[in-house]
C-alpha cells in the first residue's frame, strides 16, 4: 500500500470513535468566547492533546507528525444561540444553545485526520488548530493569526472543510479563488427635531429619512457594481421611537455589505455613506454611517483547489467546480498569510445551515474527514516540490 493508502485505511478505521466524539460535543456545546469544555474535549480525544499550545483565549493549537514545515487544518469550537428541535437523543443538553453550523463535524473529523496521521505517520506535520470565535466577532481567526502562533509552528499552508447542505451529499465544492465573500457590518444613526406627531412640519422627521435611505440603498448594488459581481447591501434592523404620538428625534438601522471583490467592497462603502448622509439631508436630518469591518474575502488558493481537486477525483468523489456563496466565513484571515483551501462537502440533511434542525449525519463526518484528508495530502506535495 502507499502512504496515500495507508492514511486513508487508518481514517477509515479513526470514524467510529469520531462520530463518538462528534455526539459528545454536540450533546455539550459551548457559545463563541466560552468554548474551553468544548477545546478540552477534543485536546483529550487528541495524541499528545496535553502538549498542545494555548491561542486566541479559548483556542489552541497542536501539532501531530514532528519538527518542519507544516499543514494546519482547522475546527470551530463554537456554537450558536438557537434552541435545537432535533430530538434526537444526543441533542444538546443546554437550552438555547446548538451546533448548527456542523463545527462539531469539523471537529470530529480533524481529529480523526490527526488520529490516522500519528498512528501510521504522514508526507508532512500536521498542525490541528482548534479556532474559537467563528461565529462572532472579535475573529478567532484573525487573533490566532495575529498571535504569531502560525508563523512560531512554521505553518506553510491552511486547510478547511464545511459541511453544505446546498450541495447533494458527497459532492465537494473545491474552487479556485473568490469561494465567499467580505462581509461588513454598518450602522447608520439618523438625527432630527422630535415633537408632536400632529404638528410634523414643526419637527425633522428622523424616521421618515431612514425610511427614504432604506429604499434608496435597494438600488446601491443594482447601479453602483458591474452585474458580474456579487454583491449585497441589505438593512436588517430599525429602530424609532416609542410612542404613537411623539415624533422621535433619533431612528436607528443596521446592516451587512458583501461581496466577493475587494474593489468593490470599498465602493459600496463609499456609497453607503453618500446615500445616507445625502437623502437625511434631503429631510432636514443628519445621518451618521459607522462600518464595522470583518472578514476580507476568502479567496482558495488556485494551485491547492486544482491538486485537492485531482485527490478527491482519485477517491471518486464527485466535485463542483462553481459553488460562491455571499456567506461569510472568517477562514478567510489565514489565506492572507499563507496559500490556503476550504472545501465544502455536501450533506445528507435538507435544513439550513443555523437552523434549529440542522443535523448532518455520520456518512457526512466521514465525508468531511476524507475531505480534509485530501486537503492536507495537497498541501503536503505542495512543500516537498
Amino acid at each position: 500500500m502507499t502512504e496515500h493508502d495507508l492514511l486513508r485505511a487508518a481514517l477509515a478505521e479513526e470514524l467510529r470513535a469520531a462520530g463518538e466524539l462528534r455526539r459528545e460535543l454536540h450533546r455539550n456545546p459551548d457559545l463563541s468566547g466560552a468554548e474551553t469544555a468544548t477545546r478540552d474535549a477534543v485536546l483529550a480525544a487528541l495524541p499528545g492533546g496535553d502538549s498542545a499550545v494555548s491561542t486566541a483565549q479559548t483556542g489552541a493549537v497542536l501539532r501531530i507528525g514532528g519538527s518542519g514545515p507544516a499543514v494546519g487544518v482547522r475546527g470551530e469550537l463554537d456554537a450558536l444561540a438557537t434552541e435545537e428541535t432535533t430530538g434526537v437523543a444526543w441533542a444538546s443538553a443546554k437550552p438555547g444553545v446548538m451546533h448548527a453550523c456542523g463545527h462539531d463535524v469539523h471537529l470530529a473529523a480533524v481529529t480523526a485526520l490527526a488520529r490516522a496521521v500519528d498512528r501510521v505517520g504522514g508526507p508532512a506535520p500536521l498542525l490541528v488548530v482548534l479556532q474559537p470565535r467563528e461565529e462572532t466577532y472579535p475573529s478567532g481567526a484573525l487573533d490566532i493569526v495575529d498571535s504569531g502562533v502560525l508563523v512560531a509552528q512554521d505553518c506553510r499552508a491552511m486547510i478547511g472543510a464545511h459541511v453544505q447542505p446546498v450541495l447533494a451529499p458527497g459532492v465537494v465544492a473545491c474552487v479556485p479563488g473568490g469561494v465567499n465573500a467580505s462581509s461588513d457590518e454598518f450602522e447608520i444613526v439618523v438625527t432630527g427635531e422630535s415633537g408632536h406627531a400632529a404638528y410634523p412640519h414643526l419637527t425633522r422627521d428622523p424616521v421618515l429619512a431612514l425610511s427614504q435611505i432604506v429604499v434608496a440603498l435597494q438600488s446601491v448594488v443594482s447601479r453602483a457594481v458591474d452585474p458580474m459581481i456579487p454583491a449585497v447591501v441589505g438593512v436588517s434592523s430599525l429602530q424609532a421611537g416609542n410612542a404613537a404620538n411623539v415624533v422621535p428625534g433619533l431612528a436607528r438601522a443596521t446592516g451587512t455589505i458583501r461581496t466577493l471583490s475587494k474593489p468593490a467592497r470599498e465602493l459600496l462603502h463609499n456609497r453607503v455613506a453618500d446615500t445616507a448622509e445625502s437623502v437625511a439631508r434631503a429631510h432636514g436630518c443628519e445621518a451618521k454611517v459607522v462600518f464595522t469591518r470583518g472578514e476580507p474575502v476568502l479567496e482558495n488558493d488556485p494551485e491547492l483547489a486544482s491538486r485537492a481537486a485531482h485527490h478527491l477525483a482519485y477517491q471518486g468523489v464527485q466535485i463542483s467546480s462553481t459553488l460562491r456563496s455571499v456567506g461569510a466565513d472568517d477562514f478567510s484571515y489565514y489565506g492572507e498569510l499563507i496559500p490556503s483551501l476550504m472545501l465544502f462537502v455536501g450533506t445528507d440533511t435538507d435544513k439550513p445551515l443555523h437552523s434549529s434542525g440542522f443535523l448532518p449525519g455520520d456518512e457526512d463526518l466521514a465525508r468531511v474527514a476524507r475531505a480534509m484528508l485530501a486537503g492536507y495530502l495537497t498541501a503536503a506535495e505542495r512543500l516537498t516540490d
